[in-house]
């Protein structure tokens, strides 16, 4: 079952950067934001039912913040209240507050320890070492068979990466596994998430997005063996400078995979050099459909405001925690083509929030004038509202 989360704070930007923190680590929680200054102040017999922790930052209008904290601790069977301030203000602790933070300095692993203690232990993060036996050696698997492992290609709270053998084939295979902790609630909505990540795009045959070549289920584990893709990712491409032709290249490209999930009612909704993949040739292939949904059952699945994706490359609507449609993935991958053509990100700020604004609020930058003549379409796919924009990756194509 997903966490339910409440963050109340009059300061939007506050309300998506705590809803960032949480959803990182929760991707299946279902997130509440309320504001205060426009909604007015919550009523006294408020009670906080259905959620399981209030996120209250100090940004309440014309009231103390203190005054609502202590109005939530001495209401009995109130969810615990982590409190928010500019100021050092440990007083809020005495108040009832199961935990503080200062509101300008938010240590990531920090608040999502302190959310995990106040929810008990059914939502801490449990170590891989403890969900992956054998993965500190090459070898085989012990729970999967016909893979030889060659090494650990990266690791997180319940999923690891491997680049393997596939025993019967004698090819290399990216080996992805995660296991299901009955116990773990948000380790089983991430299981359900894997299986539907291979169900999405274990059917589509197209150049440019990543070929699955096995699923296995067991009774705690689950493993999708994808190609292989030795060329590096094309964050390092664009880091090396590219051509403007390879640019369009592979901007067409993408435009043309997208065409395709989009077709099947799929949105990437994670577009961003690192999830862009290159072949030996130098083909760019889409990979990492983590974040990808059916789009006919979005709400179903994340909960109504829940936010994924990378700030650098999000469209304005996603970082608001906003619905999102096939407009979104053009945005992103907009700001991919600015970066390829440009060589540096059209946004970039020192903070999520900060990040999230320039993407809302400032206008498009200006092309290089070596590549200016580029500058109309790019201004179509950023921009700022989505019925501006281009309306889907066939429009890029035609462009291109």
């Amino acid at each position: 079952m997903s966490i339910k989360v409440m963050i109340i704070d009059g300061q939007a930007d506050f309300r998506t950067l705590l809803m960032h923190h949480v959803t990182t680590h929760w991707p299946d929680a279902i997130i509440t934001a309320y504001d205060p200054v426009t909604a007015g102040h919550l009523p006294d017999e408020f009670s906080g039912a259905g959620n399981d922790v209030i996120l209250l930052g100090s940004q309440q209008g014309n009231r103390d913040p203190m005054v609502t904290l202590r109005r939530f601790a001495k209401r009995p069977g109130f969810p615990p209240v982590i409190y928010f301030s500019n100021v050092n203000d440990a007083q809020a602790l005495k108040d009832g507050a199961a935990a503080y933070f200062d509101r300008s300095k938010i240590r990531h692993n920090a608040l999502i320890d302190d959310i995990g203690d106040v929810l008990g232990d059914s939502h801490r993060v449990v170590s891989t070492d403890t969900l992956f036996v054998g993965d500190k050696a090459t070898g085989l698997h012990p729970l999967i068979k016909g893979f030889r492992l060659v090494r650990k290609l990266s690791v997180s709270d319940h999923s690891a990466v491997y680049l393997a053998r596939k025993e019967s084939a004698d090819v290399d295979v990216v080996l992805k596994v995660l296991r299901q902790i009955p116990d773990l609630s948000d380790g089983l909505g991430a299981f359900d998430r894997f299986l539907q990540e291979y169900v999405m795009i274990a059917g589509v045959d197209h150049p440019n997005i990543v070929r699955i070549h096995d699923l296995g289920v067991a009774d705690d584990y689950a493993h999708i063996a994808m190609e292989f893709l030795p060329g590096g990712d094309l964050k390092a491409r664009i880091g090396g400078g590219m051509r403007e032709n390879e640019a369009v290249s592979c901007t067409r490209q993408i435009a043309s995979a997208l065409a395709t999930l989009h077709s099947l009612g799929i949105l990437h909704r994670d577009l961003k050099p690192g999830n862009i993949m290159l072949r030996a040739d130098g083909t760019p292939v889409l990979i990492d459909f983590g974040l990808a949904k059916q789009m006919r059952v979005e709400q179903e699945i994340t909960g109504q405001g829940a936010i994924f994706g990378t700030p650098y490359y999000m469209s304005p609507e996603q970082g608001h925690g906003q619905e999102v449609d096939e407009r979104s993935d053009i945005y992103s991958l907009g700001i991919i083509f600015f970066e390829m053509l440009a060589g540096q990100k059209p946004f970039s700020g020192s903070d999520a929030m900060g990040i999230i604004y320039k993407h809302t609020k400032e206008p498009v930058p200006k092309l290089p004038s070596r590549v200016s003549h580029h500058q109309a379409l790019i201004s179509r796919m950023l921009a700022k509202r989505p019925e501006h924009r281009l309306q889907n990756a066939k429009e890029v194509l035609e462009w291109l």
